[in-house]
């Protein structure tokens, strides 16, 4: 029962999670990668925010009152934020700069935020704080963590004086006339033309899947090579961190690290992974826009720099495991809004969401493989190994140390990580092309719009006049045959 209750808890949580993240993307589509990065960053985070709210709500004595907090906590937080969570308009040309500028704000505050965590959980670890200290450090985290809030507030008041101000400037009527109407001329191909009328079946889209950044269907995503080829490789990518930051507290110990120093850099794996999806979600978007670098290069770096965090645990190089730990945390927090952005770009954002949790299904394939499968297995045999060389000493537990404990897996490890880096290479040929053209300028372009005068007397359509000095015409049956479709501003 309580493991039923357990995965129906993950499951709502990921629906939350699922619903703000997508609803924002949808929203900033120029902005992906920074919103991706920044909100998978406060998800990162959160493990070290709940730690501390945790503290200073029930003192951190009862482990019953933790499941209770994660109970009313995130429940609370839906309901008072839920009406937030909406697609709202794009907005186009000269305001979509202006919505980049409250996004560094956010990423200073999640900095400061980030900060301020790290100095609490180090200085936790030295000194003992009382339930009062505990509170007063939690006010200070709830006043940053509620601090964007001030930022959005204050940007919405400027858009709303923009707006209001070029209301009163302009006006899309003529005085002492009837309304204008735009007309959005929409041309279609002789082959569109003869593919309407065609209802092809399922399993025949499947295998013709549009143009890549167009809006594939899940069939078309789910069996196309780059999905294939992203999957694979973040399997091995993810795998391989999330299975040494599970098991960086054993890997520690078997290697003599003291408990104090295991506890710091346990915990401080959470703001590495923070800083992670942070700098992949800002440097990948801004290399994109200004360089045309392909985001499915920057994953493979990351994954190659993965490697260097195994093989500094594999080969035990003393008091390497702090620099391992950042590395690890780093990487792995950085593969997920690279993940994200690219699923978005290459097979558009009309079923994202679907998506975008295939995507995460890369991570328990890839720790259950490395992790349990390999990790634990070979750990277990070098720990029986161990148990059997100490039969008779009485208080000796078979506890593996040394080593040559996670040598052999973090060496399979690193090689698993290279041949994902090796996959993504793949998906950076097959991308090459589209990545060097602007993907997101069919956000900011929209149709050619003509402004007629509508002719209300006429029923059969909408007949232009002369307007600024052009005489246009047109006949619109049911609004919109003939490549012709209304839009009434």
């Amino acid at each position: 029962k309580i493991i039923e209750l357990v995965c129906m808890y993950v499951c709502m949580q990921s629906f939350a999670n699922t619903g703000a993240l997508v609803t924002c993307v949808k929203n900033f589509p120029e902005s992906r990668g920074v919103v991706l990065g920044l909100l998978k960053g406060f998800v990162g985070l959160s493990g070290a925010i709940f730690t501390q709210l945790y503290y200073a709500i029930y003192g951190g004595e009862d482990s019953k009152s933790l499941v209770l907090l994660i109970a009313w906590l995130p429940a609370v937080v839906s309901i008072l934020f839920v009406h937030t969570i909406r697609i709202i308009p794009y907005p186009r040309g000269r305001h979509a700069a202006e919505t980049t500028s409250p996004f560094y704000c956010f990423l200073y505050i999640s900095i400061a935020l980030a900060t301020y965590l790290m100095v609490v959980i180090v200085v936790e670890n030295q000194v003992a704080f009382s339930h009062a200290e505990y509170s007063v450090g939690a006010a200070v985290l709830v006043v940053l963590l509620f601090l964007p809030l001030a930022v959005v507030v204050k940007q919405e008041v400027r858009s709303s004086k923009q707006e209001d101000g070029v209301d009163r400037s302009s006006s899309s009527n003529p005085p002492n006339g009837p309304p204008l109407t735009s007309i959005a001329i929409v041309e279609k191909t002789s082959a569109e033309e003869e593919e309407e009328p065609r209802k092809r079946s399922c399993v025949t889209n499947m295998f013709s899947p549009p143009a890549r950044g167009d809006d594939y269907s899940i069939l078309q995503a789910l069996v196309s090579v780059d999905m294939i080829v992203l999957f694979v490789a973040t399997i091995c990518g993810v795998g391989g961190t999330l299975t040494a930051i599970d098991n960086m507290g054993q890997i520690g110990q078997s290697l003599g690290y003291p408990t104090r120093s295991i506890n710091t850099f346990v915990s401080l794996v959470s703001i590495w992974n923070y800083a992670g999806r942070v700098a992949a979600g800002f440097a990948s978007e801004f290399l994109l826009a200004k360089y045309k670098f392909p985001r499915p290069l920057v994953l493979t770096f990351v994954l190659l720099l993965a490697c260097v965090g195994h093989l500094l645990i594999a080969f035990g190089v003393p008091q390497s495991l702090y620099a391992a730990s950042i590395i690890i945390g780093f990487c792995f927090g950085a593969q997920w809004p690279l993940l994200f952005a690219i699923i978005s770009e290459v097979f558009g954002l009309k079923y994202y969401s679907t998506l975008y949790n295939f995507g995460s299904v890369a991570s328990p394939i890839g720790s259950y493989i490395l992790n349990v499968r390999i990790t634990g297995h070979l750990y277990d045999r070098e720990a029986a190994k161990e148990s059997d060389g100490l039969a008779g000493v009485v208080g000796k537990d078979t506890t593996c140390m040394g080593v040559h404990c996670f040598k052999l897996s973090f060496i399979i490890i690193s090689a698993v990580t290279v041949v994902g880096a090796l996959v993504s290479l793949i998906l950076v040929w097959r991308t090459r092309k589209f990545y060097k053209r602007d993907i997101y300028a069919k956000f900011r372009d929209s149709p050619p719009t003509v402004d007629i005068v509508e002719n209300n007397s006429n029923s059969n359509g909408v007949v232009g006049e002369s307007v600024n000095g052009v005489e246009e015409k047109c006949v619109a049956e049911n609004n919109g045959v003939n490549g012709v479709r209304l839009i009434r501003e």
